[in-house]
């Protein structure tokens, strides 16, 4: 079911919020958070849904606010769909007229679930400080995603250098199965490596940050080459016995070679926002590893090897 309230204030959306909760028996008792999007109305469809498809794995209140027209008078017009509708949680979508789109914060406040962790995530564009954004400063944790930025590689490097605990990026959850890979070859003995090289399609930070984050941890130069994708399409570790190489042509399924034994040939698909998401909602406290890779990739002048 769905309730509609339009042109409605905060306090009627609290008391349609507690009128469902106790017509269902539950509600908000069952959320281990609330997720709070931040976005507009092209990309509202795609992130809500990411959101409830995360939401299997952590019941949750979303809000999504979504900004309308600026030069329109202050207005609010709510959409409120119980549990079943959206998944074991809650989701509200709230489109803010005129200036309230300028002070989301104040508009979500009242509606946060009580005793319960605030994770924010833009799913377009984002802020440079996202701890200093009005709504960012609610919350534990601060998901945003430079993927989607004009020159994301520069919106990424920008955002490291405003970091603080809390906040991540989903072009770093993207890499995660490909750090689980990298990790699990060099559990073998592989030799000394000396060097490594990670190909990627143009304007793809998540090979930029993959790149940061080998050089941070081996200590070793890292070089970022550029091919046709999709994504991220080669990595290559240069040991002192021989190359260990992980390459993925077609965004599926990847090849993983290694000096003096056969190919092996493993899954490695692209990750959908829902399902990087629901990642990053496994964990409310701060990711050191992203923050180690990220600050030597912001310390990096433009263009150098990493």
């Amino acid at each position: 079911m769905t309730l509609y309230l339009p042109r409605t204030t905060t306090a009627q959306i609290a008391e349609a919020l507690m009128s469902e909760r106790l017509s269902v028996g539950g509600g908000a008792m069952n959320m281990v958070l609330t997720l709070v999007i931040v976005t507009d109305e092209a990309d509202h469809y795609d992130a809500v849904r990411a959101a409830t498809e995360a939401g299997l794995e952590h019941p949750s209140r979303v809000i999504a606010l979504i900004r309308r027209d600026p030069e329109a008078e202050p207005a609010i017009d709510a959409e409120i769909r119980r549990p079943g509708t959206s998944g074991p949680g809650e989701a509200l979508l709230l489109r803010l007229y005129g200036p309230l789109g300028e002070h989301p914060d104040s508009v979500v406040t009242p509606l946060l679930v009580p005793d319960a962790p605030v994770v924010v995530w833009w799913p377009g564009a984002g802020p440079a400080d996202p701890s200093q954004d009005p709504v960012g400063r609610l919350a534990q944790r601060r998901i945003t995603d430079a993927l989607r930025a004009p020159d994301p590689l520069r919106d990424l490097v920008e955002r490291v250098s405003h970091y603080s605990p809390g906040d991540t990026d989903l072009t770093w959850t993207r890499l995660t199965p490909w750090r689980s890979l990298l990790a699990s070859a060099m559990d073998q003995p592989c030799g000394w490596v000396t060097s490594a090289r990670v190909t990627a399609e143009s304007h793809y930070p998540s090979a930029d940050l993959l790149a940061a984050w080998l050089a941070e941890r081996l200590e070793v130069p890292v070089e970022r080459e550029t091919s046709h994708g999709p994504g991220l399409t080669e990595v290559r570790l240069i040991t002192d016995q021989g190359d260990i190489t992980i390459s993925r042509a077609d965004g599926r399924t990847a090849t993983l070679s290694r000096f003096g034994q056969p190919d092996q040939t493993v899954a490695l698909a692209r990750r959908g926002a829902a399902q990087a998401l629901a990642e990053e909602l496994r964990r409310l406290d701060a990711d050191e590893i992203y923050e180690g890779a990220a600050r030597h990739l912001g310390s990096l002048p433009t263009g150098s090897t990493v």
